[in-house]
C-alpha cells in the first residue's frame, strides 16, 4: 500500500504559483539535459521510503488548505558542504490539484495515509472540476466538496 507526504508549500500563494515554479524549474531541466522532475531537499530522511516510492505523492499545503501534490518518484539521500545529511524528493512534473482540505500549519513533512488525503479535483463526480481556488476553499469550509 503506498502512503504519501504532506509539505507547507513556502512562498506560493496558490497552486498557479507552485505550478509556475514548477514549469520554470522543467524547463531549467530540460535545457541542462535533465530530466524534468523537480526536487525537494529535506533533512529528514523518511524510514518509510519503499511504501512512499509504491504511488505516493507529496500533498502541498498551501494558505491552510491542503491544494495540490506532485508524485514521488525518487528519493536520494546525501550529505551536504557541511557534513549534514539531507534528502532529496523527486517529484514528477505535473501538479495535480486536489480538493482543498483544510490543514494547520507545521514543520518539515509528515507521512499522510491514503485514506486521509483529499481527492484530485479531476475525481470529483467523474468529472472535471475547474474553478477557481477561492471558490473551491469555500465550498470545502462549508462541507459542500
Amino acid at each position: 500500500m503506498s502512503l504519501h507526504m504532506i509539505k507547507l508549500c513556502v512562498g506560493a500563494d496558490s497552486v498557479d504559483d507552485l505550478k509556475e515554479w514548477v514549469a520554470d524549474r522543467a524547463m531549467t531541466a530540460i535545457a541542462a539535459g535533465l530530466e524534468p522532475h523537480s526536487v525537494h531537499t529535506t533533512r529528514m530522511v523518511p524510514k518509510k521510503a519503499d511504501e512512499i516510492l509504491d504511488g505516493g505523492s507529496l500533498y502541498w499545503v498551501i494558505k491552510g488548505q491542503v491544494l495540490a501534490r506532485q508524485m514521488i518518484i525518487g528519493i536520494e539521500t546525501f550529505t551536504d558542504v557541511d557534513g549534514i545529511g539531507r534528502c532529496r524528493l523527486m517529484l514528477g512534473p505535473e501538479v495535480i490539484e486536489t480538493a482543498p482540505q483544510p490543514r494547520r500549519a507545521f514543520q518539515g513533512w509528515r507521512y499522510l495515509r491514503p485514506e486521509d488525503a483529499p481527492p484530485d479535483l479531476k475525481g470529483i463526480g467523474g468529472a472535471d472540476v475547474d474553478m477557481p481556488a477561492d471558490l473551491a476553499r469555500e465550498l470545502s469550509e462549508l462541507g459542500l466538496l
